[in-house]
Protein backbone atom coordinates (compact mmCIF):
# COMPACT_ATOMS: atom_id res chain seq x y z
CA UNK A 1 0.00 0.00 0.00
CA UNK A 2 1.48 3.57 -1.04
CA UNK A 3 1.03 6.18 1.31
CA UNK A 4 -1.50 8.06 -0.78
CA UNK A 5 -3.48 4.55 -0.91
CA UNK A 6 -2.99 4.41 3.09
CA UNK A 7 -4.30 8.67 3.36
CA UNK A 8 -7.11 7.20 0.86
CA UNK A 9 -8.35 4.16 2.76
CA UNK A 10 -7.99 5.95 6.19
CA UNK A 11 -10.22 8.98 4.83
CA UNK A 12 -12.92 6.31 3.40
CA UNK A 13 -13.73 4.41 6.49
CA UNK A 14 -14.09 7.59 8.43
CA UNK A 15 -17.40 7.85 6.77
CA UNK A 16 -17.12 11.66 7.23
CA UNK A 17 -18.70 14.48 5.95
CA UNK A 18 -15.08 15.79 4.80
CA UNK A 19 -14.69 12.64 2.93
CA UNK A 20 -17.39 13.86 0.44
CA UNK A 21 -16.32 17.64 -0.05
CA UNK A 22 -12.78 16.17 -1.13
CA UNK A 23 -15.10 14.56 -4.18
CA UNK A 24 -15.09 17.84 -6.34
CA UNK A 25 -11.72 18.52 -6.16
CA UNK A 26 -8.91 18.32 -8.89
CA UNK A 27 -6.68 15.50 -8.44
CA UNK A 28 -3.80 16.73 -7.09
CA UNK A 29 -5.77 18.69 -4.24
CA UNK A 30 -7.76 15.69 -3.48
CA UNK A 31 -4.83 14.09 -2.70
CA UNK A 32 -3.43 16.71 -0.38
CA UNK A 33 -6.59 17.25 1.22
CA UNK A 34 -6.73 14.18 1.63
CA UNK A 35 -3.22 13.16 3.60
CA UNK A 36 -4.14 16.01 6.15
CA UNK A 37 -7.40 14.47 7.27
CA UNK A 38 -5.56 11.38 7.49
CA UNK A 39 -3.10 12.97 9.21
CA UNK A 40 -6.02 14.22 11.60
CA UNK A 41 -8.02 10.99 11.79
CA UNK A 42 -4.69 9.47 12.93
CA UNK A 43 -3.64 11.77 15.87
CA UNK A 44 -7.59 11.89 16.96
CA UNK A 45 -7.84 7.79 17.22
CA UNK A 46 -5.01 7.95 19.31
CA UNK A 47 -6.67 10.09 22.05
CA UNK A 48 -10.15 8.26 21.04
CA UNK A 49 -8.95 4.91 21.78
CA UNK A 50 -8.45 2.39 24.97
CA UNK A 51 -5.69 2.92 26.39
CA UNK A 52 -3.69 4.52 29.28
CA UNK A 53 -3.31 8.19 29.05
CA UNK A 54 0.21 8.36 29.49
CA UNK A 55 0.64 6.34 26.71
CA UNK A 56 -1.54 8.07 24.28
CA UNK A 57 0.51 11.15 25.53
CA UNK A 58 3.85 9.36 24.55
CA UNK A 59 2.33 8.62 21.12
CA UNK A 60 1.13 12.57 20.79
CA UNK A 61 4.70 13.69 21.18
CA UNK A 62 5.81 10.94 19.04
CA UNK A 63 3.92 12.81 16.15
CA UNK A 64 5.16 16.27 17.49
CA UNK A 65 8.65 14.56 16.34
CA UNK A 66 7.34 12.96 13.14
CA UNK A 67 6.34 16.62 11.99
CA UNK A 68 9.80 17.47 13.02
CA UNK A 69 10.37 14.75 10.37
CA UNK A 70 8.11 15.91 8.05
CA UNK A 71 9.43 19.42 7.54
CA UNK A 72 13.34 18.22 8.20
CA UNK A 73 14.85 15.00 7.86
CA UNK A 74 13.01 11.68 6.50
CA UNK A 75 9.74 10.86 7.33
CA UNK A 76 8.60 7.56 8.51
CA UNK A 77 5.15 7.05 9.00
CA UNK A 78 2.57 6.67 5.49
CA UNK A 79 1.11 9.93 6.10
CA UNK A 80 4.04 12.10 6.53
CA UNK A 81 5.47 10.29 3.67
CA UNK A 82 2.19 11.45 1.74
CA UNK A 83 2.48 14.78 3.41
CA UNK A 84 5.96 15.73 2.06
CA UNK A 85 5.04 16.81 -0.91
CA UNK A 86 1.92 18.56 0.26
CA UNK A 87 3.61 20.63 2.43
CA UNK A 88 5.83 21.59 -0.42
CA UNK A 89 3.00 22.11 -2.97
CA UNK A 90 1.44 24.48 -0.29
CA UNK A 91 3.68 25.95 1.53
CA UNK A 92 2.09 24.67 4.65
CA UNK A 93 3.52 25.93 8.04
CA UNK A 94 5.27 23.81 10.68
CA UNK A 95 2.84 25.28 13.31
CA UNK A 96 -0.69 24.01 11.51
CA UNK A 97 0.27 20.44 12.19
CA UNK A 98 2.16 21.23 15.89
CA UNK A 99 -1.27 23.20 16.93
CA UNK A 100 -3.48 20.52 16.03
CA UNK A 101 -1.28 17.77 17.70
CA UNK A 102 -1.52 20.29 20.97
CA UNK A 103 -4.76 20.35 20.74
CA UNK A 104 -4.81 16.38 20.57
CA UNK A 105 -2.80 16.56 24.19
CA UNK A 106 -5.51 19.21 25.52
CA UNK A 107 -8.13 16.04 25.25
CA UNK A 108 -5.45 14.00 27.91
CA UNK A 109 -5.15 16.73 29.88
CA UNK A 110 -8.05 18.81 30.27
CA UNK A 111 -12.16 17.28 30.40
CA UNK A 112 -14.17 20.69 31.79
CA UNK A 113 -13.42 24.17 30.59
CA UNK A 114 -14.59 27.33 32.71
CA UNK A 115 -15.78 29.59 29.97
CA UNK A 116 -15.94 29.42 25.87
CA UNK A 117 -12.83 31.84 25.80
CA UNK A 118 -11.41 28.60 27.40
CA UNK A 119 -13.12 26.28 25.32
CA UNK A 120 -12.12 28.66 21.82
CA UNK A 121 -8.11 27.37 22.28
CA UNK A 122 -9.40 23.89 21.95
CA UNK A 123 -11.77 24.80 18.92
CA UNK A 124 -9.08 26.51 17.00
CA UNK A 125 -6.44 23.72 17.61
CA UNK A 126 -8.82 20.60 16.26
CA UNK A 127 -10.68 22.50 13.84
CA UNK A 128 -9.89 26.25 13.15
CA UNK A 129 -6.36 24.88 11.98
CA UNK A 130 -7.37 22.33 10.08
CA UNK A 131 -9.92 25.39 7.98
CA UNK A 132 -6.96 27.33 7.81
CA UNK A 133 -5.06 24.13 6.09
CA UNK A 134 -8.00 23.53 3.78
CA UNK A 135 -7.83 27.00 2.62
CA UNK A 136 -4.28 27.08 1.38
CA UNK A 137 -4.85 23.54 -0.02
CA UNK A 138 -8.21 24.58 -1.61
CA UNK A 139 -6.65 28.57 -3.08
CA UNK A 140 -7.40 31.87 -2.03
CA UNK A 141 -6.59 35.75 -3.74
CA UNK A 142 -7.99 37.52 -0.66
CA UNK A 143 -6.18 36.89 2.52
CA UNK A 144 -9.65 37.79 4.60
CA UNK A 145 -10.86 33.96 3.15
CA UNK A 146 -9.13 33.11 6.07
CA UNK A 147 -10.53 34.96 9.03
CA UNK A 148 -13.98 32.64 6.84
CA UNK A 149 -11.71 28.87 7.27
CA UNK A 150 -10.84 30.12 10.79
CA UNK A 151 -14.60 31.00 11.80
CA UNK A 152 -15.89 28.05 9.95
CA UNK A 153 -13.83 25.63 11.81
CA UNK A 154 -14.82 26.96 14.84
CA UNK A 155 -18.73 26.22 13.46
CA UNK A 156 -18.21 23.09 12.88
CA UNK A 157 -16.21 22.25 15.82
CA UNK A 158 -19.66 23.75 18.13
CA UNK A 159 -21.68 21.54 15.70
CA UNK A 160 -20.08 18.43 16.50
CA UNK A 161 -19.47 19.19 20.68
CA UNK A 162 -23.43 19.64 20.35
CA UNK A 163 -23.99 16.28 18.45
CA UNK A 164 -21.89 14.58 20.99
CA UNK A 165 -22.59 15.71 24.45
CA UNK A 166 -23.48 12.64 25.52
CA UNK A 167 -20.91 10.84 23.79
CA UNK A 168 -18.29 13.00 25.15
CA UNK A 169 -19.24 12.77 28.78
CA UNK A 170 -18.95 8.87 28.91
CA UNK A 171 -15.62 9.61 28.03
CA UNK A 172 -15.53 11.48 31.30
CA UNK A 173 -15.32 15.05 28.75
CA UNK A 174 -18.20 17.88 28.89
CA UNK A 175 -17.00 20.21 26.25
CA UNK A 176 -20.03 22.48 26.96
CA UNK A 177 -18.63 25.58 29.49
CA UNK A 178 -19.20 25.27 33.03
CA UNK A 179 -20.10 28.84 33.56
CA UNK A 180 -23.07 28.22 30.62
CA UNK A 181 -24.02 24.89 32.02
CA UNK A 182 -24.55 26.53 35.46
CA UNK A 183 -26.51 29.94 33.91
CA UNK A 184 -28.75 27.44 32.65
CA UNK A 185 -29.45 25.37 35.58
CA UNK A 186 -28.08 22.04 34.05
CA UNK A 187 -26.11 19.28 35.89
CA UNK A 188 -23.25 17.35 34.89
CA UNK A 189 -26.00 14.39 36.44
CA UNK A 190 -28.92 15.66 33.92
CA UNK A 191 -26.29 14.53 31.48
CA UNK A 192 -25.24 11.44 32.79
CA UNK A 193 -29.11 10.79 33.59
CA UNK A 194 -29.96 12.07 30.11
CA UNK A 195 -32.42 14.47 31.77
CA UNK A 196 -33.69 15.95 28.38
CA UNK A 197 -35.42 18.81 30.59
CA UNK A 198 -36.50 22.34 29.29
CA UNK A 199 -33.15 23.60 31.41
CA UNK A 200 -31.20 21.67 29.02
CA UNK A 201 -33.15 22.47 25.47
CA UNK A 202 -32.79 26.16 26.28
CA UNK A 203 -28.99 25.14 26.87
CA UNK A 204 -28.30 23.41 23.56
CA UNK A 205 -30.73 26.32 21.75
CA UNK A 206 -27.82 28.69 23.25
CA UNK A 207 -25.16 26.52 21.79
CA UNK A 208 -26.68 26.61 18.44
CA UNK A 209 -27.41 30.02 18.22
CA UNK A 210 -23.64 30.52 18.64
CA UNK A 211 -22.80 27.86 15.76
CA UNK A 212 -25.13 29.76 13.41
CA UNK A 213 -23.31 32.79 14.46
CA UNK A 214 -20.41 31.17 13.36
CA UNK A 215 -21.77 29.90 10.12
CA UNK A 216 -22.80 33.39 9.36
CA UNK A 217 -19.78 35.03 10.55
CA UNK A 218 -17.75 32.48 8.18
CA UNK A 219 -19.78 33.83 4.86
CA UNK A 220 -19.73 37.62 6.02
CA UNK A 221 -16.15 36.89 5.63
CA UNK A 222 -15.28 35.03 2.24
CA UNK A 223 -14.19 37.24 -0.57
CA UNK A 224 -17.18 36.47 -4.08
CA UNK A 225 -13.28 36.30 -5.81
CA UNK A 226 -12.29 33.12 -3.49
CA UNK A 227 -16.08 31.40 -2.99
CA UNK A 228 -15.41 29.06 -6.11
CA UNK A 229 -11.72 27.71 -5.33
CA UNK A 230 -13.39 27.11 -1.57
CA UNK A 231 -16.07 25.18 -2.56
CA UNK A 232 -15.37 22.14 -0.63
CA UNK A 233 -15.10 24.26 2.15
CA UNK A 234 -19.12 25.25 1.26
CA UNK A 235 -20.12 21.72 0.62
CA UNK A 236 -18.09 20.82 4.22
CA UNK A 237 -20.22 23.39 5.17
CA UNK A 238 -23.79 22.53 3.27
CA UNK A 239 -23.59 19.36 5.47
CA UNK A 240 -22.74 20.26 8.90
CA UNK A 241 -24.91 23.09 8.72
CA UNK A 242 -27.97 20.24 7.78
CA UNK A 243 -26.55 18.36 10.92
CA UNK A 244 -26.97 20.94 12.93
CA UNK A 245 -30.67 21.71 11.89
CA UNK A 246 -31.68 18.17 12.08
CA UNK A 247 -30.15 18.68 15.88
CA UNK A 248 -32.55 21.53 16.09
CA UNK A 249 -35.56 20.09 14.72
CA UNK A 250 -35.07 16.83 16.42
CA UNK A 251 -35.73 18.99 19.92
CA UNK A 252 -31.99 18.88 20.53
CA UNK A 253 -32.63 15.46 21.52
CA UNK A 254 -28.66 14.32 21.55
CA UNK A 255 -28.49 12.72 25.25
CA UNK A 256 -30.62 10.13 23.83
CA UNK A 257 -29.66 9.64 20.57
CA UNK A 258 -26.83 10.61 18.03
CA UNK A 259 -28.34 12.84 15.36
CA UNK A 260 -26.51 12.18 12.15
CA UNK A 261 -27.18 12.43 8.38
CA UNK A 262 -27.26 8.87 5.94
CA UNK A 263 -24.61 8.63 3.38
CA UNK A 264 -26.92 9.40 0.58
CA UNK A 265 -28.26 12.23 2.15
CA UNK A 266 -24.41 13.62 2.19
CA UNK A 267 -24.11 12.89 -1.36
CA UNK A 268 -27.12 14.56 -1.87
CA UNK A 269 -26.17 17.95 -0.31
CA UNK A 270 -22.52 17.81 -1.27
CA UNK A 271 -23.85 17.32 -5.11
CA UNK A 272 -26.73 20.11 -4.92
CA UNK A 273 -24.34 22.50 -3.50
CA UNK A 274 -21.72 22.09 -5.78
CA UNK A 275 -24.17 22.15 -8.51
CA UNK A 276 -24.90 25.45 -7.02
CA UNK A 277 -21.70 27.10 -6.10
CA UNK A 278 -20.90 26.23 -10.48
CA UNK A 279 -23.78 28.38 -10.70
CA UNK A 280 -23.01 31.44 -8.70
CA UNK A 281 -19.23 31.01 -10.53
CA UNK A 282 -20.49 31.64 -13.46
CA UNK A 283 -22.47 34.38 -12.41
CA UNK A 284 -19.82 35.76 -11.07
CA UNK A 285 -17.34 35.36 -13.93
CA UNK A 286 -19.80 37.37 -15.90
CA UNK A 287 -20.03 40.57 -13.96
CA UNK A 288 -16.54 40.71 -13.15
CA UNK A 289 -16.01 40.24 -17.43
CA UNK A 290 -18.64 43.58 -17.66
CA UNK A 291 -16.81 45.36 -15.14
CA UNK A 292 -13.52 45.40 -16.99
CA UNK A 293 -14.93 46.09 -20.14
Amino acid sequence: MTPQEYCQDKAAKSGSSFYYSFLSLPDLKREAITAVYAFCREVDDIVDGHGDPQIKSTKLNWWHDEIDNLFGAVPQHPITRALKPVIENFSLPKEYFSEIIDGMLMDLHQNRYASFKDLSLYCYRVASVVGLISAEIFGYQDRQTLKYANDLGMAFQLTNIMRDVYDDYKNDRIYIPQDELEKFGVTENDIKTQNHSDAFRQLMRYQAERANSYYKKAFLQLPDSDRFTQRAGIIMSAIYHALLNEIIKDDYQVLTHRVRLSSPRKIWIAWRTKRNETKLHKTYLKQNAKRQN
